[in-house]
């Protein structure tokens, strides 16, 4: 189910929206000002945001802009009752990926809806690698898990995004070397198991599911919870 978040201060307005998301099968949550909608559009992972643009706290096109400094592929729907060409060119140039003016019919707002997030996923998939609750994006150089953020070194980015791409199958310490540090291996330093290690605990540590793994006397794994 498509989790959409709608930032709206007139609650009639959003309470409409809600309602017909619903009917659609879309699971929604709500913000009714701007402040709270910026925290939660960075906290959480949505498949779309429909935004207003004249919010209590702060703007939707300050929202917008907060929301693109860490997510650049959430579709942003902005609504506003400005219609002028300088708005439109404002709620862009903010990050917003449409614009609908109000009123407007509901039937119009999903097929904009529709679309954009259709667009997403195919950009998606291109560019954000996944194991289970863990993703890498290759545009912007982030990890999650669980949808939290992980900070990584660029070494460390570098060895996790060769996991993911070689998941389930078992990686020695020379392909390691080779493929993520360019070199030939040592076998007199443990540099491999210390990044590794490094990475470990910052992908596995407080997750009840390991993905990591140690396979002995051949090198490691990264493979989905089912294929233990």
């Amino acid at each position: 189910m498509k989790k959409i978040l709608i930032v709206e201060d007139e609650a009639k307005v959003a309470r409409l929206i809600e309602q017909g998301l619903l009917e659609n099968q879309f699971e929604v949550e709500l913000a009714f000002d701007g402040t709270i909608g910026s925290r939660m559009a960075r906290a959480t992972s949505y498949n779309a945001i429909i935004l207003d643009v004249n919010l209590p706290g702060i703007n939707g096109y300050e929202v917008a802009k907060k929301i693109r400094e860490v997510n650049s592929n959430t579709p942003i729907l902005m609504l506003t009752a400005m219609g002028t060409i300088e708005d439109k060119i404002s709620g862009f140039e903010s990050g917003a990926d449409d614009y609908l003016l109000k009123p407007f019919e509901f039937r119009e707002l999903l097929a904009r809806l529709n679309v954009l997030m259709k667009r997403a996923d195919g950009a998606t998939h291109k560019k954000l690698l996944t194991v289970a609750d863990l993703e890498l994006n290759l545009d912007t150089k982030v990890a999650k898990r669980a949808n939290r953020r992980i900070d990584l070194t660029a070494k460390e980015y570098g060895l996790l995004e060769y996991f993911i791409q070689n998941k389930g199958k078992v990686i020695s310490r020379s392909d390691i070397a080779e493929k993520v540090w360019d070199l030939d291996f040592d076998t007199g330093t443990n540099v491999i198991d210390v990044y590794v290690n490094f990475l470990r605990k910052k992908i596995d540590k407080d997750a009840s599911v390991k993905l990591i793994h140690t396979v002995i006397g051949m090198g490691y794994i990264l493979r989905e919870p089912d294929e233990d």
